[in-house]
């Protein structure tokens, strides 16, 4: 087996393990591993990335925000170029959810071309989660502001990939199907 391949195997392991016991806000309440693997399958089906570090990247990228995993422990398992890229998107839990979304839109332009790539895999998935199966208890309003808030973070992460730039903006023209 390649060693990139290897590595892309070992970040899907990792981040199924530290996910294991969490489930998605939507109302199937699915595993929430569907969703980094979902990220990396946009990358790289849909962006037609085949970039080892984006794709590991993709897969880790929710694990050091929403789980006892650390950069420090990604860059001992999987190197620094990785551990950087998830370092990159992940938000810092000290601040208020405000404070958080506004840094998300501020920092967008300013991310690495990874982490502006799985960023924007990570937008897709979250509205398409939305449309297919928001949470319950989020009314319309609240959903319609998600989406509008993922498109100014969006705004920010353009260009880099014209085939991702038209996925996020079919799905987040979908939003007039929003309850």
């Amino acid at each position: 087996m390649s060693t990139a391949l290897n590595t892309l195997i070992r970040a899907m392991h990792f981040a199924a393990v530290k996910h294991r016991e969490q489930r998605r806000k939507g109302e199937a309440a699915d595993p929430y591993i569907n969703h980094p693997v979902a990220v990396a399958h946009v990358l790289s089906t849909e962006g037609g990335i085949s970039d080892v570090v984006t794709l590991c990247a993709a897969a880790l990228h929710d694990t050091v925000e929403d789980t006892d995993a650390t950069v420090a422990d990604l860059q001992q398992l999987f190197g620094e170029d990785i551990a950087a890229v998830v370092a990159e998107v992940t938000d810092d839990r000290s601040l208020s959810r405000a404070e958080r979304k506004a840094a998300q839109v501020a920092h967008a332009p300013h991310l690495s071309d990874r982490a502006r790539l799985v960023k924007l895999a990570d937008k897709i998935c979250n509205l398409r989660d939305m449309l297919s199966g928001p949470p319950t208890d989020w009314s319309g309003d609240r959903l319609r502001e998600y989406f509008d808030w993922a498109n100014r973070v969006v705004a920010g992460l353009r260009g880099l990939n014209p085939a991702l730039d038209a996925a996020f903006d079919a799905t987040y023209a979908r939003r007039v199907e929003l309850r």
